[in-house]
């Protein structure tokens, strides 16, 4: 709980103090806070490294304070916010922090508690990258690359990693906690921004409660993407509401304030996964398209400009990985068009059962979709993505995956992207089930009482918003699953025992050679010890890897084996079990048992470490 607390302090703390600078009130004030504090981090990390200064917390609240002044240069006298009486303002609050609750209970109990290690390809790669940053100050959008990638390291947008390691530094948790602390967030962001989308297009109250409910009731929108876990993704998803908000309010009154949060809610959007801007300009542009395009047009201008000036080393960089080397071969068609539609409609894609309470709730929210008012925009922003993502989902064609490459064409992304303004058109399905009800009487009271009793009936016969489905979703991300047991998870138990165990032997500066296709790949992110390979992602590996993976067990006998050891001052070896994809060690690594220059240091069923001896 102190990791969790600590980690609402610093997504939430410096993003509200520059919001409440801008001007920002009421519901705005908080949903915008974390996008905020993330444009300040995401900006701050690479510019410093830039300079030569480390990112750390004295150099990061110094950008807050320089942030913090500009909004304050730029405020104007704060307007009232559209109405909802003081029983809809905690009556939409206490729906927050009930969705909030679901959909981190969710999420842990598919994830078996807090200290689990996610198991996903992706996860390591963001562990790593967080204790990198906590390490060394290394804010650059290529350093913690350098892990896997080294010398150079490979562009990564890092906002996501940059925050985390201020987590890390000021609650001391594992990375793993780390990590885990941040996703059982992401379900509350997730409402908390869609409640304000709703807020600032002039829906009722209800309608925000019954959308907090439902987006964190949806399987395709959060927990499918937990496998991976797609976590940059998953933070950028549950913040992209709020970008269409600062467009809106930009767009209705354009001004310094209005633009200096709409500046900040791109480039934080941006910043946190290069993919997460692209989609919010795909969820926004019906609500721009409904408005005077041209003039809307060179309105936004300036604040292109600007926020061009700004993450102009996030783009160059985002450029530069798209023309670079790096292997791009998209994901497999994996629907017919009927089955692709099917999932979007049934909110689920390989789950036993489908969450027909949502669909349904979807079919009224589509039948009623004038009833909206200012927000009859997502519908079509449902039919804008929902196409795409069926064509990602149904279609090899060179031009859809082309189109989708910021999303690495990847079906489970452009679906969980679809089915946020789907949560939206559904939410409005529950308010228009209340609001036929409450119509029937006359009584002023009985308004709440028909939002109470639709909203807690929709909880009742969804299972309490599909938890133990949703949890059984998460599940096989972080534990045994389907057959796979404990030790054949990429990183068992055991492993993870043999890591921290190097962790106790090894002096600051050793290195450790392994195989990156078992779970010994998390060794940094557990103990800050090196090695050679530090993600289990096979493209460009290093020449050092390639050599010392065919050759290592030649190092009596090898020049250039011994001194590339010399080189990276590897002093320990570490094997594992299972990974991405199991298999044999690589031939350098088979048979180190009985090798005259190598100690078994430890030992367990699954994974041994053993120890260099100096050179004969």
């Amino acid at each position: 709980m102190l990791t969790i607390a600590g980690y609402l302090l610093v997504i939430f703390g410096p993003g509200a103090v520059i919001g409440a600078l801008a001007g920002a009130r009421g519901w705005l004030l908080p949903g915008l806070a974390p996008l905020l504090t993330y444009c300040v981090a995401g900006l701050a990390g690479p510019w410093y490294a830039t300079i030569g200064v480390p990112f750390n917390w004295p150099s990061f609240l110094v950008a807050v304070v320089v942030f913090a002044g500009i909004a304050f240069v730029v405020r104007r006298p704060a307007e009232r916010e559209h109405h909802w009486d003081w029983r809809g303002q905690v009556a939409v609050g206490a729906c927050v922090v009930f969705a909030a609750a679901v959909g981190a209970r969710t999420v842990l109990r598919g994830m078996g508690g807090i200290t689990a290690i996610p198991q996903g390809f992706d996860a390591v790669y963001h562990a790593n990258g967080i204790r990198y940053i906590a390490e060394t100050g290394d804010g650059s959008l290529t350093g913690m690359g350098k892990l896997n990638w080294y010398p150079e390291g490979l562009f990564y947008p890092n906002s996501y990693h940059l925050v985390g390691s201020l987590a890390e530094r000021l609650t001391g948790a594992p990375i793993p906690v780390v990590l885990n602390a941040n996703t059982l967030l992401l379900p509350g962001l997730l409402a908390l921004s869609l409640v304000v989308l709703v807020r600032r297009c002039h829906g009722r109250a209800v309608l925000a409660g019954a959308v907090a409910l439902v987006c964190v009731a949806a399987a395709t929108l959060l927990y499918d993407s937990l496998g991976g876990p797609l976590l940059p993704f998953l933070l950028g998803l549950a913040l992209t509401p709020l970008g269409t908000v600062a467009l809106r309010e930009y767009l209705r009154r354009p001004a310094r304030d209005t633009g200096f949060l709409l500046a900040a809610a791109a480039v934080g959007l941006l910043t946190i996964h290069s993919s997460t801007l692209f989609g919010g300009l795909l969820f926004s542009l019906p609500l721009l398209l409904n408005r005077q395009l041209g003039r809307n047009l060179l309105r936004l201008l300036p604040i292109a400009a600007v926020s061009l000036v700004a993450a102009w080393l996030q783009l160059s960089g985002a450029l530069g990985l798209a023309s670079g080397s790096l292997p791009y071969n998209g994901w497999p068609t994996e629907a017919t068009t009927n089955k692709a539609v099917g999932i979007l409609l049934t909110f689920q894609r390989d789950e036993p059962h489908a969450q027909l309470w949502l669909s349904a709730a979807l079919l009224i929210g589509l039948i009623t979709w004038r009833r909206l008012g200012e927000l009859r925009w997502v519908a079509e922003s449902a039919l804008l993505l929902g196409l795409f993502a069926v064509a990602v989902l149904s279609s090899g064609n060179p031009l859809v995956k082309a189109l989708s490459r910021p999303w690495w064409d990847d079906p489970t992304r452009l679906v969980a992207m679809a089915t946020i303004p789907l949560c939206v058109l559904a939410g409005h399905g529950l308010a228009e089930v209340q609001r036929v009800i409450r119509d029937r009487f006359e009584t002023r009271w009985f308004a709440l009482a028909t939002a109470v009793l639709v909203l807690a009936g929709f909880f009742v016969v969804s299972n309490q918003l599909y938890t133990s489905a949703n949890a059984a979703v998460v599940q096989p991300g972080y534990g045994p699953h389907g057959g796979i047991a404990e030790d054949d998870l990429p990183v068992s138990h055991d492993e993870e025992q043999a890591m921290l165990a190097l962790g106790r032997l090894a002096k600051p500066g050793d290195w450790a050679m392994n195989d990156r296709a078992d779970g010994s790949v998390w060794t940094y992110a557990l103990t800050g010890v090196r090695t050679v390979a530090a993600h289990f992602d096979r493209a460009l590996p290093t020449p050092e890897y390639t050599l010392l993976a065919a050759h290592f067990r030649e190092y009596d006998t090898n020049p250039l084996v011994r001194e590339t050891v010399a080189r990276l001052n590897i002093r320990w070896v570490v094997l594992g079990h299972g990974g991405f994809p199991t298999g044999p060690h690589p031939p350098g690594l088979l048979n180190l048992g009985g090798l005259p220059f190598l100690r078994v240091a430890y030992q367990n069923a699954n994974a041994t470490v053993y120890q260099l001896l100096p050179a004969r």
